[in-house]
């Protein structure tokens, strides 16, 4: 698959959670940057039978959350300083005024990629999340997951997300992305940044879920807007934009030729 290495998400990344490593010395600095990146994996499998422990602290598999509609999993890890909190932010803002209600049309998993963390921190990161998305009742959509780390490493690798520990300071130096897989458990998209889409978000569930979940309306913005794996975002899609313009023009034709030929008649 085609391979992103993105500059902003990793700068960002850099500047957040390893701030001084630019006065490291160079080889560090190599080290730390070379390892940051989001390799897209369109269509891979995920390994479902990847075991965890829940917020509550119950052993789960992430197949457990698959099946019936479409999860959009969030790698992040719950002590970071401060992109992962931002990440975590936007992405909730973006899901207010999605349309689709987590636990209803869709599920998340939060998963940290810290193996040293465990359940108490994942149940403190659903309980401030769940405050602000503002829905209590959506509590079992939600699912912030803790594990080993060879049960992590299988999942952020097959998601193409990589990451650096920088053990002098002891964080992790990452990119920032939520990916959206559908209930089959293939990876279908990914947005990059801190700040998401509402739109995009709620394009991407309705085509991972395979038109199953949305309105006529949504099937008509997919016709006219096209996910971009590059940029990570849905974009004009102009052909079909001008196909519709074509349609419309030619139907309002037929509608004036249609009215003029009952006017002539009405008129003999």
């Amino acid at each position: 698959m085609r391979r992103l290495r993105l500059a902003s998400a990793g700068a960002l990344a850099l500047l957040l959670c390893v701030g001084g490593v630019a006065r490291a010395e160079g080889t560090r600095e190599d080290g730390i940057l070379g390892g940051i990146d989001i390799q897209q994996k369109l269509g891979t499998e995920l390994p479902l039978d990847a075991a965890f422990v829940d917020e509550s602290g119950t052993s789960v598999r992430l197949g457990d959350y698959f099946g019936e509609r479409p999860v959009i999993i969030a790698p992040v890890y719950y002590e970071c300083p401060m992109l992962c909190s931002l990440v975590l932010e936007g992405f909730v803002k973006a899901l207010r005024p999605l349309g689709f209600r987590v636990g209803d049309e869709f599920d998340v998993v939060v998963l940290s990629f810290d193996p040293g963390e465990g359940p108490d921190l994942a149940a403190k990161k659903e309980a401030k999340y769940l405050a602000s998305y503002g829905d209590a009742g959506t509590a079992g959509g939600w699912h912030f997951l803790t594990g080993a780390e060879s049960d992590i490493r299988r999942v952020t690798d097959a998601l193409g997300f990589q990451y650096v520990y920088d053990e002098k300071r002891d964080e992790y130096a990452h990119a920032a992305t939520v990916v959206v897989a559908t209930p089959q458990g293939k990876i279908a998209k990914y947005f990059f940044g801190v700040e998401f889409s509402t739109r995009d978000l709620r394009l991407g569930l309705v085509e991972a879920a395979s038109g199953k979940i949305g309105t006529a309306i949504d099937q008509f913005l997919l016709y006219c807007y096209h996910y971009d794996p590059s940029a990570g975002r849905y974009s004009a899609a102009v052909l079909n934009i001008v196909r519709l313009g074509g349609v419309a023009t030619i139907s309002a034709m037929l509608i004036f030729f249609l009215a003029m030929r009952r006017r002539e008649r009405g008129s003999c």
